[in-house]
């Protein structure tokens, strides 16, 4: 499997070009463009993988599909184009051992020997960062594609780290985060623009976004008619 990122970072996407029997797994509507030798089969599962319906239930909660669009090459030199929901960035990223965990609608596809999941955050770090109490868990080896809004830069983390909640992408199962104040103060961080962030630490890699969707949502809703 070779996959060659295109147009980065502002309107990304992934052009893999497979082996015969060689296959990935992608969030459903990602397809943009395949060859003519690629099968295509929609399950609630990725190949290998148990849970079936209960796994897809669990990535709906995620903020992904129930489905997912598994391609196989019946050929040598098959191509595959697929592109995110929202305009920005794809990264790769090539799991060794243990899990990247991905926030709900940035897990874009991923190689046969991922196992897709959910894991369950906790609802207070839900409630407080704004973000689903379940994310996207990612274990096995191979590569998984990720995507994001605005540009994807990645960091190596060796000790704390601070993010805004609306920045994270992804993070490998080695670092912990907590929720706390950006500031001393509640009030100050609140007024500077701030307010709750995430507070990593450990050891791995960790992957932010330059864009935040609910803060643009924000800035261009109250400029939209309503219905």
């Amino acid at each position: 499997m070779q996959i060659d990122i295109l147009a980065r970072p502002a309107a990304a996407a992934a052009s893999i070009r497979l082996a015969d029997s060689e296959s990935i797994t992608c969030e459903v509507g990602a397809m943009i463009a395949m060859s003519s030798g690629l099968h295509v089969e929609t399950t609630t599962r990725n190949r290998g993988g148990g849970g079936g319906i209960l796994k897809g239930i669990k990535r709906m909660f995620a903020g992904e599909s129930l489905f997912l669009n598994r391609f196989t090459a019946q050929a040598d030199g098959q191509q595959l184009v697929i592109g995110p929901r929202m305009m920005g960035d794809v990264v790769q990223h090539h799991i060794a051992r243990g899990a990247l965990i991905v926030q709900g609608q940035s897990w874009l596809a991923s190689a046969d020997g991922i196992d897709i999941d959910a894991t369950f955050q906790g609802l207070g770090k839900a409630l407080f960062s704004g973000e689903s109490a379940f994310w996207v868990k990612c274990s096995g080896q191979g590569e998984v594609l990720l995507s994001s809004f605005g540009a994807i830069y990645a960091l190596d983390i060796d000790d704390d780290y601070v993010v805004d909640t609306g920045h994270i992408v992804a993070f490998e199962d080695t670092l912990q985060f907590s929720i706390g104040k950006a500031s001393q103060s509640l009030i100050g961080s609140f007024l500077g623009g701030e307010g709750l962030v995430c507070k990593f630490r450990g050891q791995g890699r960790l992957y932010c976004q330059s864009h935040n969707p609910p803060s643009f949502g924000n800035m261009i809703g109250r400029h939209l008619r309503a219905r």
